[in-house]
């Protein structure tokens, strides 16, 4: 990953993204402790910088972290997602596409352990791999939102 800001590395030419302020430590902790695992550095990294960015279209790109702690809990703990869907316990969701998608990391054996990033499709349940880092999977999200402005 780049030393430069996050806000260097994501914004782009015509970009319309906002930064929320950023995140404080104990906001950081809380997030993991309601999660129980430590939240992988470069989202940490992130938060610290931005508590939350919003594209364009008004989606959250990356949720604060006090939204990603409370959403990873409800998520786990609706008693309807059980009869419609895989479990969630293994999936560190951090933001969404405004269209019920989320995106997300692997938990595996209680840690976050690559920085591999993911979207779960709401409508199908499918969790597809799209991105090896979240600077990659944000940056491919951004220039793919320019395209269909441009076209």
């Amino acid at each position: 990953m780049s030393t430069s800001s996050w806000r260097t590395r994501l914004t782009l030419p015509g970009s319309a993204i906002r930064f929320a302020p950023p995140a404080d430590e104990p906001a950081l902790e809380a997030a993991a402790s309601a999660l129980g695992i430590a939240l992988p550095a470069e989202l940490r990294t992130l938060l610290r910088e931005a508590n939350g960015i919003t594209d364009r279209f008004g989606s959250a790109l990356v949720w604060p972290a006090k939204e990603i702690g409370e959403r990873n809990r409800a998520f786990r703990a609706n008693p309807d997602f059980r009869t419609l869907y895989m479990p969630f316990d293994a999936l560190l969701f951090f933001g969404d596409a405004g269209d019920g998608d989320q995106f997300f990391y692997r938990i595996l054996d209680g840690a976050v352990r690559d920085t591999d990033i993911f979207v779960w499709a709401h409508e199908t349940d499918s969790r597809t791999w799209s991105a090896a880092s979240l600077e990659s999977f944000l940056v491919s999200h951004l220039r793919g939102a320019q395209a269909s402005d441009e076209s």
